[in-house]
């Protein structure tokens, strides 16, 4: 499993990633969600200007296996959606760390960024 080391984790499989020393994060899901929801055939886009709670949903992805909700690992406004999963949802798929990425996010509470998982506890979450 692809567990980079330049961005923090959530236990619902989730990624984040800070831009510099801003409030400004990007999120998208792990390799080890792509993997286990099998091949992605649609991604809601998140709503711009929405506020979300931590741990609230934030969009849903359609996999051939099933439906699954998409979790808020910090609090804040969205900033942006990602417009190229409307036409290729398999980008999840071929690179949940690039350009599958799904939403930006203004944190309310920088400090629920540093409570997340380290690409190390991630690792030990996954591998079990």
């Amino acid at each position: 499993m692809n567990i980079p080391d330049d961005r923090r984790y959530s236990s619902d499989h989730e990624w984040i990633r800070r831009d510099g020393d801003s409030n400004l994060v990007t999120i998208g899901i792990t390799d080890y969600a792509q993997d286990s929801l099998g091949d992605v055939v649609f991604v809601e886009a998140p709503e711009v200007g929405a506020t979300v709670a931590n741990a609230e949903s934030v969009t849903e992805v359609e996999s051939t296996k099933s439906v699954s909700d998409i979790y808020a690992p910090v609090a804040g406004v969205v900033t942006a959606a990602n417009e190229a999963l409307d036409d290729n949802p398999e980008l999840l798929n071929s690179d949940p760390y690039g350009d599958g990425w799904i939403c930006s996010i203004e944190m309310s509470d920088p400090s629920e960024f540093d409570a997340l998982l380290d690409a190390d506890a991630y690792r030990a979450l996954t591998e079990g």
